[in-house]
């Protein structure tokens, strides 16, 4: 059997904790293409905005094309091929 739904809160939750809500605070970033990403705490404590972030992420992105070198095959694979 199914419960019945009820909009009450559980015991241990109380409205007030909750704050005051707001419809639609972040529909315009969502639209214009952005995205909201949680970091964990550690991550958090070393990056202190999301300039730095993006920063970090940009240099990362940069080391792994640099690493993979997309779009081109090592010597070895393109011997082993022929």
């Amino acid at each position: 059997m199914k419960k019945a739904a009820t909009d009450e809160l559980r015991p241990e939750y109380r409205r007030s904790d909750l704050g005051e809500g707001v419809r639609g605070k972040h529909l315009e970033s969502y639209r214009s293409g952005r995205h909201f990403v949680l970091l964990s705490d550690d991550v958090a404590e070393v990056f202190p905005d999301d300039a730095s972030v993006n920063e970090a992420l940009r240099s990362l992105i940069q080391v792994a094309h640099r690493a993979t070198r997309v779009g081109t095959r090592p010597r070895r694979l393109a011997k082993a091929c022929r």
